[in-house]
């Protein structure tokens, strides 16, 4: 039975992907931040004993610490890093300063690649060893028409680049790593006018993670599959 990890799982896209591989019978772990509020994770686990919830705060450099040693020794076998924030949606040229553009990369760049080194040891342990990361095409240098979203932009960017060096350092190893593009989904972060809803968003991705391969290691994929361009 394969075990899935999900970063960030207690709404959106983190927590379609954990009902999703609950779904099809997979063993899920899921972090967030306070299980104790996160009631939709908690109702699941009641209902699903394939579902294991850790507390993880991917800002703080305790509970990256601590995470391996709520994990044991165990087997992941698919890693999904979902966490991620948007940050200012004031970024414009202009009203950029460094106290409003850490944050948002200390999450959604530095934590994702501090953390796959921390669990580095239950990665090797895993039979498939596909690690996935959620980026956004605002990542995407060549997409970028229409300039601003400074922090945002350039997190993802940095993540991007990131994910492609632990897909090449990693590869011998047997391990494929990517990014995925959920696109433009109706969540807290996308909005109620956004394209497409959380089901179709993750069924894409899982069906590129189910297809996923050594010749797809540093990809930049969105969610229908696509090569989307660095």
């Amino acid at each position: 039975m394969t075990t899935v990890l999900v970063i960030g799982a207690n709404r959106g896209i983190g927590l379609e992907f954990t009902m999703q591989y609950l779904a099809r019978g997979d063993n899920v772990i899921g972090t967030c931040r306070d299980v104790t509020s996160a009631s939709a994770l908690t109702q699941l686990q009641a209902e699903n004993d394939n579902l294991q919830l850790l507390t993880l705060d991917v800002s703080s450099d305790d509970s990256l610490a601590a995470f391996p040693a709520q994990l044991g020794g165990r087997a992941i076998d698919i890693f999904i890093n979902n966490a991620g924030v948007y940050g200012p949606r004031d970024s414009v040229f202009g009203n950029v300063d460094e106290q409003n553009w850490l944050p948002v990369l200390r999450i959604n760049s530095i934590a994702p690649m501090l953390l796959t080194q921390l669990i580095i040891d239950n990665l090797r342990k895993g039979q498939d060893k596909k690690l996935l990361y959620v980026t956004s095409k605002m990542g995407s240098i060549d997409d970028n028409k229409g300039g601003g979203s400074y922090v945002y932009r350039s997190s993802k960017a940095a993540l991007n680049a990131i994910v492609k060096s632990i897909a090449v350092d990693l590869s011998s190893e047997g391990f494929t790593a990517a990014v995925l593009h959920p696109g433009w989904v109706q969540t807290d972060m996308g909005g109620p006018n956004a394209l497409i809803d959380t089901q179709t968003s993750v069924s894409g991705m899982m069906s590129v993670i189910d297809h996923l391969s050594d010749n797809h290691a540093g990809r930049f994929f969105n969610y229908d599959g696509n090569i989307i361009p660095w």
